[in-house]
């Protein structure tokens, strides 16, 4: 256990007529109305699926957070919205508002002799797009955004990026900042000028520049992340930071056969001890090396990384879409598939059954009450690990 404690469980305490009032409450503010049999709801009309009062309550008064997650993985589509804002409709933005998600961060692996313009369309278009939609939207900026979001019943959009080629010096950094971007995730899978990508060739650590870039962030308040970086630049990015470093999505390597992508114990430790967050996610392949794969195998990474250094460092980077990599258009699921190394490990699926759909996060509260996580932990867990991290970060 590190230094940093959970919130007095006493506050979570609640008779069974609060937690039923709480949860009609809950029910009635978000989704659509419930059917109450025997303790469960069903709160999607266009589903059987039934969820426990518990659950219903947790989701509906945590400020949750997905700390990676774009807003569709059909690439034509998104592209459609961001050239005519207004073809974004009610209709398109139902399925997050039922979701019970708050916050999504739809960062996306950018990088290349032409980062940086490439980079300045990528956050242009998205500042066009929330900008244009501001009754569906808001842009995650500061610690009051993340206060006031949950009550907006806006989708609110933290602005990152999963690399940082973006950054030709430390201007760079600031000018980036101004543009909405608040969490940059140091390398992507390849080396760069700053350091290493998990799927390289050779393990090396963070250059001189990194260490500028590095130490830039931390006075201007952008995020650190190091999900898709080797292990040395990882460990590295530790050391160096004089903030928290986040781990936005990722998964425990002594789980999954020892795949590249996920992170060592080494690693999940410095987590702890820097009291920073690791976002699990539910990509198959981070998750297990054999089949079958499921939900429970999930809940085993969040288990050890509980073990390890404790609940209060844990959270969701879901790596997905609302309904995840294997319903995308055929075509660009081969493309995806064929843009990474075969040390991926890519399986006939990619997600997880349970965690593939817009109610992923109701499913993935049932199985932190199975897996016997008190209230305290769910709610941080669901977006008030981050928060908290995210609100030290930010503070300049």
């Amino acid at each position: 256990m590190s230094k940093w404690k959970l919130m007095d469980q006493s506050k979570y305490d609640i008779s069974r007529r609060e937690m039923l009032r709480r949860t009609a409450l809950a029910v009635s503010g978000v989704l659509a109305a419930p059917m109450f049999n025997r303790g469960v709801f069903r709160i999607f009309a266009a589903s059987d699926k039934e969820y426990s009062a518990r659950a219903i309550d947790l989701v509906g008064r945590a400020t949750v957070v997905d700390m990676l997650s774009p807003m569709t993985l059909d690439f034509g589509k998104q592209d459609k919205w961001f050239k005519d804002p207004d073809t974004f409709t009610a209709a398109d933005f139902q399925p997050f508002k039922h979701s019970g998600i708050n916050i999504i961060h739809p960062a996306i692996g950018m990088g290349g002799p032409n980062a940086y313009e490439e980079v300045l369309k990528f956050f242009a278009a998205w500042n066009g797009f929330i900008a244009n939609n501001d009754a569906y939207f808001i842009r995650i900026d500061s610690p009051s955004d993340l206060d006031r979001v949950k009550s907006s019943g806006k989708l609110g959009i933290l602005l990152g990026l999963q690399n940082s080629d973006q950054f030709r010096r430390p201007d760079d950094v600031d000018f980036f900042r101004s543009l909405g971007q608040r969490v940059s995730q140091l390398t992507y899978n390849s080396r760069n000028l700053i350091g290493n990508g998990s799927t390289e060739r050779r393990d090396d650590g963070i250059s001189d520049f990194g260490v500028a870039i590095i130490e830039r962030m931390n006075k201007v308040g952008m995020a650190v992340d190091v999900s898709h970086c080797g292990d040395r630049t990882t460990l590295d990015a530790f050391e160096i930071s004089k903030k928290p470093v986040l781990i936005t999505h990722s998964n425990c390597r002594v789980l999954a056969g020892g795949h590249p992508r996920d992170k060592t114990d080494e690693a999940i430790k410095k987590v702890g001890e820097t009291g920073s967050v690791m976002g699990i996610t539910g990509v198959r392949m981070f998750v297990k090396d054999t089949e079958p794969t499921t939900i429970e195998d999930v809940l085993d990474h969040y288990d050890h990384v509980r073990k390890l250094i404790g609940p209060e460092h844990l959270g969701v980077g879901s790596d997905i879409d609302l309904y995840g990599y294997d319903k995308m258009p055929p075509e660009l699921n081969k493309q995806l598939r064929a843009s990474y190394k075969g040390s991926y490990g890519f399986r006939e699926r990619i997600d997880i059954e349970g965690l593939d759909h817009p109610k992923r996060m109701f499913d993935l509260t049932e199985g932190l009450i199975r897996r016997k996580y008190t209230d305290a932990d769910i709610l941080g867990i669901l977006g008030g690990n981050f928060t908290r991290v995210l609100k030290h970060i930010w503070t300049v």
